[in-house]
């Protein structure tokens, strides 16, 4: 029997069991964040006649609409556009308004911040929580779509869902946390980077299939995208009826890690300097 012994060093030891921590004390004030995203969710759709039937139609709508434009731009069968472009439009909405809200994250949380000092990667997570109700519903229809004109993929791609989803949830945090805290700094943050990913839009093959760019100067743009393999993640099991390949989740897992990483040092960098800037 052979025995594979892994050694961690200590520096990374002293990281991992710090940031472990950090999680475990975000974990004990679940009640508290729970409670903020349950009155988000209220306050968005107080007064309105659909509540919460409004995120089924806006991107059945919005599906529908680009479906029957682009579908015949491109001459797609819409049998496999249409769950190949709700699929992108979910996780590209859910990355860029994690991302675009999470700027606004610590000023809309100014009044707790003053009052008790708790982890300040809460209040992006309440603001990713929200959006992640959102994503769930656009993914139940993703995966219905897939199923009524696909088929079934098979249960091992059906599988790779969740963990999938997983690192797109942890990257989106991490991304809200690291914009929350630039916004802070530099108030000018959210508006850059909504221009910055209008263009990226673009960039991105979220309403085109990858094929489109193949052979073209702006193809290789496709393999330096950040958020390209977090699309493929999705579309691979459900459209493609794969597996993602290793190297689109290792690249995901490999984005997700690093953004975790910069978002926790700036965060505890900042902790206790952030009040002084709101």
């Amino acid at each position: 029997m052979i025995v594979f012994r892994f050694r961690i060093w200590p520096a990374e030891r002293i990281l991992s069991d710090k940031m472990y921590a950090y999680i475990s004390s975000i974990w004990s004030y679940r009640y508290f964040w729970f409670s903020l995203v349950q009155n988000d969710l209220r306050q968005r759709y107080r007064g309105s006649v659909l509540g919460m039937g409004w995120s089924l139609l806006h991107p059945i709508a919005m599906t529908v609409i680009l479906c029957v434009v682009f579908g015949s731009i491109f001459q797609q069968d819409y049998r496999f556009f249409g769950p190949f472009l709700l699929a992108g439009m979910a996780v590209w909405n859910f990355l860029t308004q994690s991302i675009t809200a999470g700027c606004n994250s610590f000023f809309m949380a100014e009044a707790y911040i003053r009052q008790q000092p708790i982890p300040m990667a809460i209040y992006p997570l309440r603001t990713v929580l929200g959006l992640g109700f959102h994503f769930l519903i656009g993914m139940g229809l993703v995966v219905a779509l897939s199923l009524w004109f696909l088929g079934w993929p098979g249960i091992a791609p059906i599988l790779s869902i969740a963990p999938s989803m997983l690192l797109i949830f942890l990257f989106a945090w991490s991304l809200s946390c690291i914009f929350g805290l630039a916004t802070v700094y530099f108030r000018d943050t959210r508006h850059l980077s909504e221009v910055g990913l209008q263009i990226l839009f673009y960039l991105t093959p979220v309403m085109y299939p990858p094929s489109v760019l193949e052979g073209r100067r702006l193809g290789i743009l496709l393999k330096f995208n950040p958020l390209s393999p977090f699309l493929e993640l999705i579309r691979d099991p459900l459209i493609y009826q794969k597996l993602p390949s290793s190297e689109t989740f290792g690249v995901a897992f490999a984005l997700t890690l690093i953004a975790m990483v910069v978002a926790y040092s700036a965060l505890k960098a900042s902790e206790k300097r952030i009040i002084f800037h709101l």
